[in-house]
């Protein structure tokens, strides 16, 4: 697909002096009259206005983003609105498509990596290769290779590198938070100390929420949240996974992920678990969760708890490995934006190093520049913090998030998760859900 586009110039107004003159009559000449100069008047610049759009997970994550925008709009010259879009995934997604449709979308905008493939496929992307080969200093190397993949795949030749969707605003693993004054009222064994000993695995994790739930009341052992990230890290640690190693066929049914799944299930089973639906941040932001999932966005509001908190990674499945994700989401362009080199530019300006470091800095997340720098300069971030623990989910080949370029990410999203949340509240057996999704979700795929 090779698409030519015209650069933005900016338009200079110079006035022009014009001369009047007499035009000779059968009458008598009348004495000539000195020509005015037309009045000239510089054309008033004309400000460049663009919105912008993230999807906070807590209004502290909206906060740091509607500073930097601020900052950035000084920097560019140009008006920013920065818009935070609902925190649910879904809704998210589809407002935007929405709003895309009708004209009426921001000019850049965030999304999950999962998505790329299909806001690609419905035309609703600027290719940015343009405006980043003209940018000096500029390549696609200054990021993780896994999300580039993906965004700069040209799915009419099926080669990456070819164009460019957008560019990785940061990137993410999963950790536990820990609620350290539960987990020691209950007597249960620090986890960070287990994790460092290679002994924190699914059985001393479900230990570790056993003692914290037998406090008793309203306290819960463990928390996630209801999308595919928390019960996909199930299913990898033990050795499966949403689709097979093409990603071109569904693997939901493979012995290894519903073994995953019904490790998970029984979490829920014994009531160990905050119940699955509920959003388990604000309970354990209240002190009455030992362990909750989530990855390193929801620092800058846990981290205004009054509790003794830390983090540690995921424990260790059968497969030997914590099941962890590579996250990562994109800034991408609005195709029918009025503005593409500045909107570029936007992008290009939201992930330079610097602006990085600050959304960084406030714990929202780790970079997605590559390079040692970039995580010496994390693991001083919070420094009485866990924040290896991040790193760690790194190097333990996490599987990375990913769009279906072989098919539809929203459709088999929406046979999956509507069939896991019938499993883990209880209203469809493991068994079951094995015999019959990927009949389902399969449909999901090209064929």
């Amino acid at each position: 697909m090779k698409t030519k586009y015209s650069l933005i110039g900016l338009l200079t107004a110079a006035g022009v002096s014009l001369a009047a003159c007499a035009a000779p009559t059968a009458q008598p000449a009348q004495p000539a009259q000195p020509s005015e100069p037309a009045a000239t008047q510089a054309a008033a610049p004309v400000e460049i206005s663009l919105r912008w759009r993230t999807r906070p997970d807590n209004k502290e994550e909206a906060d740091v983003y509607a500073k930097i925008s601020d900052e950035v709009a000084q920097k560019l010259g140009v008006k920013l609105t920065y818009e935070p879009g609902g925190s649910e995934t879904s809704s998210y997604q589809d407002v935007l498509r929405t709003e895309l449709a009708a004209g009426t979308a921001p000019d850049v905008f965030w999304i999950p990596g999962t998505d790329i493939a299909d806001f690609v496929q419905r035309g609703l992307l600027l290719d940015l290769r343009p405006y980043a080969n003209a940018t000096p200093g500029y390549s696609d190397s200054n990021y993780y290779p896994e999300p580039m993949f993906h965004l700069t795949y040209n799915p009419e030749t099926g080669k990456p590198g070819e164009v460019l969707w957008g560019l990785p605003r940061d990137v993410s693993t999963f950790v536990l938070y820990l609620n350290m004054d539960l987990i020691n009222e209950a007597g249960a064994p620090d986890p960070r100390e287990l994790a460092k000993e290679g002994k924190w695995d699914w059985a001393a994790f479900k230990s570790t929420a056993e003692k914290v739930n037998a406090l008793g009341g309203d306290i819960k052992g463990y928390g996630m949240n209801a999308w595919w990230g928390p019960y996909g890290a199930f299913m990898n640690a033990a050795g499966g996974g949403f689709f097979n190693a093409e990603r071109n066929a569904c693997n939901l049914n493979s012995k290894a992920s519903l073994e995953g799944l019904a490790f998970a299930r029984g979490l829920y089973d014994a009531g160990i678990a905050v119940p699955y639906g509920e959003d388990s941040e604000p309970p354990f932001r209240a002190g009455k969760v030992g362990m909750f999932q989530n990855g390193r966005w929801a620092t800058p509001g846990i981290s205004t708890v009054t509790f003794n908190w830390d983090v540690v990674e995921l424990p260790k499945g059968p497969s030997g490995h914590m099941g962890n994700w590579l996250f990562w989401g994109a800034y991408v362009v609005n195709k029918n934006t009025k503005h593409p080199e500045i909107a570029w530019k936007l992008v290009d300006a939201l992930t330079q190093a610097d602006v990085q470091a600050q959304v960084a800095a406030r714990g929202t997340n780790i970079p997605s520049r590559v390079g040692e720098s970039v995580f010496a300069e994390f693991l001083k971030i919070l420094p009485d913090k866990n924040n290896q623990a991040f790193l760690n989910g790194l190097a333990d080949k996490p599987t990375a998030e990913g769009p279906l370029w072989t098919g539809s990410w929203p459709d088999f999203d929406q046979v999956m998760g509507a069939k896991v949340s019938d499993v883990l509240t209880g209203k469809l057996s493991v068994e079951e859900f094995g015999k019959t999704v990927c009949d389902e979700a399969g449909k999901a795929f090209k064929q």
